[in-house]
C-alpha cells in the first residue's frame, strides 16, 4: 500500500471540523440535548475536537461517549473472527438525546449501521445524526452522513488513511493505492 496524494493537511482537516461543528449546531437549533459518540478508534479523537469546537462557539459542554462496534460487526474476516472487546463508554443517559455519532470515513454504511445497533444497547436517544470527515462513496447500505467534512470519489482499489496524532503522530488525510 502506497501514498497516493495527500487530500486533507492539518490546516484543511481543522477547517472541516469547523464547519462540521457549526453545522451541527445549525441543524439542532443549538446544543440543548446532543451528545457526540466518537466511533473507535479514529472517531473518538476527531468527536473531542468537534465538542472543542462546540465549546468555543456555543460555549457549552458537549457529552462525549466512546462507541465500541467491534461485536456488531457483520463483515468479520478470519483474521478478526474474535473481536476484542473493548468498553463503550457512556456515563449518562442517551434516552431522549439527540445523539450525534461521528466516524473517520463512511464507506460502505457498515460501521455506521453497526454503530446504530451498538448505541441501542446504551439507551433509547430521540435522534440519531451521523458525521463524517471523509465520504469516500460506494455505499453497500442506504445510510447516509449528515454532516460530511469532504467527499473523495474512490475507485475500490483505494483507501483512504485518516491520521491523527493520537494514533498516528500527525493529522492529514491520505489517498493510498492497494495495488
Amino acid at each position: 500500500m502506497r501514498v497516493k496524494a495527500q487530500i486533507m493537511d492539518e490546516a484543511a482537516v481543522k477547517r472541516a471540523l469547523v464547519r462540521i461543528s457549526h453545522e451541527i449546531v445549525e441543524k439542532n437549533d443549538g446544543v440543548g440535548d446532543i451528545i457526540l459518540a466518537g466511533i473507535k478508534r479514529r472517531g473518538v479523537p476527531l468527536s473531542q475536537l468537534i465538542a472543542d469546537n462546540i465549546k468555543k462557539i456555543e460555549d457549552k459542554e458537549i457529552p462525549l461517549g466512546i462507541l465500541d462496534i467491534s461485536l456488531y460487526r457483520d463483515d468479520l474476516t478470519p483474521l478478526n473472527e474474535n473481536p476484542e472487546v473493548r468498553n463503550t463508554e457512556f456515563p449518562f443517559d442517551i434516552t431522549g438525546k439527540k445523539v450525534i455519532l461521528v466516524d473517520d470515513v463512511i464507506y460502505t454504511g457498515r460501521t455506521a449501521r453497526a454503530a446504530i445497533e451498538a448505541l441501542f444497547e446504551c439507551g433509547r436517544p430521540d435522534r440519531i445524526q451521523f458525521a463524517v470527515l471523509i465520504d469516500r462513496g460506494h455505499r453497500e447500505l442506504p445510510i447516509r452522513a449528515d454532516f460530511v467534512g469532504k467527499n473523495v470519489p474512490t475507485s475500490r482499489s483505494e483507501m483512504i488513511e485518516v491520521r491523527v496524532p493520537e494514533y498516528d503522530g500527525e493529522t492529514g488525510v491520505y489517498l493510498m493505492d492497494l495495488t
